[in-house]
């Protein structure tokens, strides 16, 4: 095995445990998937990944139900440094005008991964939202949703964004998605650390 393939299945064994550890609620083991600094973005936060495990946590407590799948993994690498692109679902259950419904979203996480002590380490996630839907988990039931509160949320997390801010999180609107200015700087932010330069957070 070439030294670049062992550590594009060592980036991807990271981000596996990411998932598995955090739906399982494996708390402990979650929090050595991240670089001391690591930084964790997302529609409903943003901030260190500490913070990130506490809120998660206090959710949890709250019956909020957020569950990830994985698919494609590519891994771009540059001595101690890579950028991890990693095809992904959200899946959020929750009540939506009072109906209990199914919330997938599509997209990718968009990994800045380091080499820390040896082991490679998540310095910054930022998700790359892309389509999502709704449905109601007893099909015979449909929610009435406020239209105009759904037409403010952006289109590649638009009812994501609704159930979370139904249930009170402040939801960041100009997360990046398929095509845009916001996804165009994250690509630049990634080639330009990739090439040795600051991490734009």
């Amino acid at each position: 095995m070439t030294d670049t393939l062992n550590d594009e299945l060592r980036i991807r064994q990271t981000i596996e445990r990411w998932a598995v550890w955090r739906d399982a609620g494996d708390w402990a083991r979650f929090a050595t998937v991240w670089h001391p600094e690591g930084r964790m973005e997302a529609t409903w936060f943003q901030g260190p990944f500490a913070d990130f495990i506490r809120v998660t946590q206090e959710g949890w407590a709250k019956g909020v139900s957020i569950l990830h799948f994985l698919g494609g993994c590519a891994v771009d690498l540059a001595g101690n440094r890579a950028i991890a692109q990693t095809k992904m679902t959200i899946s959020q259950r929750g009540l939506v005008e009072g109906v209990p419904c199914d919330i997938v979203c599509t997209g990718r996480f968009y990994d800045f991964v380091t080499r820390h002590q040896g082991e490679w380490k998540l310095l910054h996630r930022q998700p790359i939202y892309e389509k999502d839907r709704l449905d109601p988990v007893d099909p015979q039931q449909l929610p009435q949703l406020d239209a105009l509160l759904l037409a403010q949320m952006p289109e590649g997390y638009r009812h994501l964004a609704y159930i979370q801010t139904r249930i009170g999180y402040r939801v960041k609107l100009d997360m990046p998605m398929l095509q845009g200015a916001a996804v165009d700087d994250l690509y630049r932010r990634g080639a330009t650390w990739l090439a040795g330069g600051a991490l734009q957070r």
